[in-house]
């Protein structure tokens, strides 16, 4: 993992959600975003795709473009993380913020690698490269069933969310295993509990880091 250089008040911070569509990622991020807004920090909340202009055009192809070849699909999802890495960000980390994104390496790790059924080698191996190592110091895993997830979704479904159960159940097994082999970094949490219960959890690890 890479250690970034900091000379300001505060040390960057990066934290990363993860999980199938319909967990609550982007509620949790708004709860992150005020605990350390109300210590004084700047916060960065961020996506993947789609958190930068380039992200955007990418995220437009992968969800709801035509359909996009297994490989060509995980070498989109990389171009659009090198680019958000070196561009968003690298550079909040390095001005002493606190960078909270919506999916990182995890999800190419569990959606290429698991219900993509692509070499978890190879896709860690290019999200190495598109991101230069760097890793965040905690990541969230909100895990939650097929049945639940479906229930929560609202709107037309995107092409990941029309793969069906058992693309669902390749892609929430391989994040479970993926918090299980590197349990120092990751934390698994119930999502099907209620919001104020998830983020309690939540809470209560995130004190220890900030």
């Amino acid at each position: 993992m890479e250690t970034l250089k900091l000379n300001h008040k505060h040390r960057g911070l990066f934290l990363s959600l993860e999980g199938v569509d319909g967990v609550g990622k982007s509620t949790q991020a708004e709860h992150l975003r005020a605990f350390f807004e109300a210590q004084d920090r700047t916060v960065v909340i961020t996506r993947e795709p789609g958190g930068t202009a380039l992200g955007v055009q990418i995220r437009r192809m992968l969800l709801h473009g035509d359909d996009v070849s297994p490989r060509a699909e995980a070498l989109l999802y990389a171009a659009d993380r090198a680019h958000h890495v070196a561009t968003v960000i690298r550079p909040a980390l390095e001005a002493g913020h606190v960078v909270i994104s919506d999916r990182y390496i995890d999800s190419s790790l569990a959606y290429q690698a698991g219900g993509r059924e692509l070499s978890q080698a190879d896709i860690r191996e290019l999200s190495e490269f598109a991101t230069g190592g760097l890793w965040p110091q905690r990541t969230y895993v909100l895990d939650m069933s097929f049945e639940a997830s479906r229930a929560r979704l609202t709107g037309e479904p995107d092409r990941l969310e029309s793969a069906g159960s058992a693309f669902f159940e390749r892609t929430r097994e391989a994040f479970l295993r993926l918090a299980r082999q590197d349990a120092r970094r990751c934390r698994v949490i119930d999502a099907s509990q209620s919001v104020e219960d998830v983020w309690a959890q939540i809470h209560a690890d995130v004190e220890q880091l900030s």
